[in-house]
C-alpha cells in the first residue's frame, strides 16, 4: 500500500502542471435547435467557452465514440489555437523566450459530447506545446461495453499519453505516461504502451516497453516530428487497474 500511494504522489507531482483534470459535470451549455448539427453547436459552444473572437484562426476536430456505454454515440472535441499562442507571445515582453520554449501554455483544450444528455461540456485544458495539434484515439480498456480516450500531446520536443474514462459525463484522466523526450539529442527515450488481460479485474492490464527511434534530420521542427517508435522486449512496468482509487498503479 506504500507502494501505490508513493507512486501515486510521484504521478500527480509529474503532471499537475500539464494536464487540468476536473470533475465538473456538464453545465452551461449554449442554447441550440435540436436540429443543428453537433459541428456547429460545438464552434459556438467552444468559442463562448473561450472566448475566442471572430476573427481569430483555430482548430476544432471532433472525434466520434461510444464512451460511456449507452447507446448513444459521444464525442470529444478538441480545440488548438495556436495562432493566438503567437498573438499573446508578439504582446508579451519576452517574445524571444517564448517561442524558444515553443510557445507552451493553455491553448490545447478538450470538450465532451454526452449523447444520451445531448450536452457539451466545459472545457479541460491540456497544457502543452500549441505548434503541434492533439491527437486522440479510442479503444477497449476499462470495459468491453464502451471506449477510453487516448490522447497524445506535445511538451517541446517530448510526447505524452494520457488515458481518459468518463466519469459524472466528464473526462477522467486515469493513466499517463511518457511517448518519448530528448527528441533531437543523445539522451533520446521511448516507451509503448501495450495492452494485456487484466490480472485485478475487467480493465485490461497496461505494460511499459522500452522502445527506440531515430532521430530527426537537423531541418525537422521538434516541436511537431512524430518518430517512429520501435518497442523493444523489455518490459519495463506493470499497471493493473485498482476500482477503489479509479487509476492503474503497480507493485513496484
Amino acid at each position: 500500500m506504500k507502494n501505490w500511494l508513493a507512486l501515486l504522489m510521484i504521478l500527480f507531482l509529474t503532471s499537475c502542471s500539464e494536464v487540468e483534470n476536473t470533475d465538473t459535470v456538464v453545465t452551461n451549455e449554449v442554447e441550440t435547435d435540436e436540429n443543428e448539427s453537433l459541428e456547429s453547436r460545438a464552434k459556438r459552444h467552444v468559442e463562448a467557452s473561450l472566448t475566442i473572437p471572430v476573427n481569430e484562426k483555430y482548430s476544432l476536430k471532433i472525434y466520434r465514440a461510444n464512451l460511456d456505454g449507452d447507446d448513444r454515440e459521444d464525442a470529444i472535441i478538441t480545440v488548438n489555437r495556436y495562432d493566438f499562442a503567437i498573438e499573446e507571445a508578439l504582446k508579451s515582453n519576452n517574445t524571444a523566450k517564448r517561442a524558444e520554449v515553443g510557445y507552451m501554455g493553455n491553448y490545447n483544450y478538450i470538450f465532451y459530447y454526452d449523447g444520451a444528455l445531448n450536452k457539451i461540456s466545459p472545457p479541460q485544458v491540456i497544457s502543452s506545446t500549441p505548434q503541434a495539434e492533439l491527437t486522440v484515439k479510442f479503444d477497449n480498456i476499462t470495459s468491453q461495453v464502451y471506449q477510453d480516450i487516448l490522447i497524445d500531446y506535445r511538451i517541446r520536443n517530448s510526447s505524452y499519453k494520457a488515458i481518459y474514462s468518463i466519469r459524472n459525463h466528464t473526462p477522467k484522466r486515469i493513466f499517463h505516461w511518457k511517448n518519448f523526450d530528448g527528441l533531437g539529442t543523445e539522451q533520446k527515450e521511448a516507451y509503448v504502451l501495450k495492452f494485456g488481460e487484466g490480472t485485478a479485474g475487467i480493465q485490461k492490464d497496461i505494460y511499459i516497453l522500452k522502445a527506440d527511434f531515430d532521430n530527426p534530420e537537423s531541418a525537422e521542427d521538434l516541436f511537431t516530428y512524430s518518430p517512429d517508435l520501435r518497442p523493444t522486449k523489455e518490459v519495463l512496468h506493470h499497471f493493473f487497474f485498482v476500482s477503489s482509487t479509479d487509476m492503474y498503479m503497480t507493485k513496484k
